[in-house]
C-alpha cells in the first residue's frame, strides 16, 4: 500500500510539472498519472488504496476548500458584492427552499431530511 501511494504521489507531481512546463495546468497531469496508474489501465495501485479512495477524496476536497477559504480577502469581495451575493446565494437559497418544501411529497422523507438535502445540494 506504501509502494501504491509513494508511486501516485511521484507520479503526480512528475506530470504537474511536465504540464505546467509545457503551459498546461498542472492539475491535469496530476489527473492523468492517476487515469495512467489506476484500475482502468496499468492497474499498478493496491486494492487497499482503491478501498479507502472515497476516504482520500474527502479529506483532499477539505484541504483544497480551507485553501481557497484562506485566500479570501475581504476586500475583494467588497468588490463584486452584489453580483456575488446575487448568482450563489440566491440560486442556493431557492434551491434549499424548493428541495425542502417538494422532497418530502416526491421521496416520501421528512422535512429534516429534505431540508438536510436541500442544503447539500444547494452547496454544490
Amino acid at each position: 500500500m506504501l509502494l501504491s501511494f509513494a508511486l501516485i504521489i511521484l507520479l503526480g507531481f512528475a506530470m504537474k510539472g511536465i504540464f505546467e512546463k509545457l503551459k498546461i495546468p498542472g492539475l491535469l497531469g496530476m489527473l492523468l498519472a492517476g487515469i495512467l496508474l489506476g484500475p482502468h489501465l496499468l492497474n499498478l495501485i493496491s486494492p487497499e488504496i482503491i478501498s479507502v479512495s472515497a476516504d482520500l477524496r474527502e479529506i483532499a476536497m477539505i484541504i483544497i476548500l480551507v485553501r481557497v477559504g484562506l485566500t479570501l480577502d475581504l476586500k475583494d469581495l467588497k468588490k463584486v458584492g452584489r453580483p456575488a451575493i446575487l448568482i450563489s446565494f440566491v440560486p442556493a437559497t431557492l434551491e434549499i427552499i424548493a428541495v425542502t418544501l417538494l422532497a418530502p411529497r416526491l421521496l416520501h422523507i421528512s422535512t429534516i431530511d429534505a431540508a438536510v438535502l436541500g442544503a447539500i445540494l444547494g452547496a454544490v
